[in-house]
């Protein structure tokens, strides 16, 4: 079962305070190895939550993306940005660039909705 990040922090707070992993899961109320699996992971460095997101190809290009969309207000075709995006020097497929453009449309259309207002006679 998934952590929560507060269960998390109890958990390496009881080892910070006992020194044992046994003696931590029991006040936390976990297994001992599930409390040696995090201070193991934040000893190394990494993160104790979860993986991070990996960067993407297209990361370098959003901004100019979401120019775009907001220039044609939600209406420029995913073809197009590629086509457009090739010309910039991406390397990356035209499903990349289609998943950005969609993604990048969506966040456009939640900020721009139409707004129903009552009849009032």
């Amino acid at each position: 079962m998934k952590k929560s990040d507060r269960d998390i922090m109890e958990i390496l707070e009881a080892y910070d305070a006992t020194g044992s992993a046994h003696s931590a899961a029991q006040l936390a109320g976990v297994d001992p190895k599930t409390v040696r699996r995090y201070v193991t992971a934040r000893d190394a460095g990494m993160s104790v939550t979860g993986p991070s997101r990996r960067p993407r190809i297209i990361d370098d290009h959003l901004p100019k993306i979401e120019e775009w969309v907001e220039r044609s207000k939600g209406k420029v075709r995913a073809d197009i940005v590629h086509e457009r995006l090739l010309e910039l020097g991406f390397e990356g497929t035209e499903r990349t660039t289609r998943r950005a453009v969609a993604d990048a449309k969506a966040a456009w259309q939640a900020g721009h909705r139409r707004t129903y207002r009552p009849w009032v006679c």
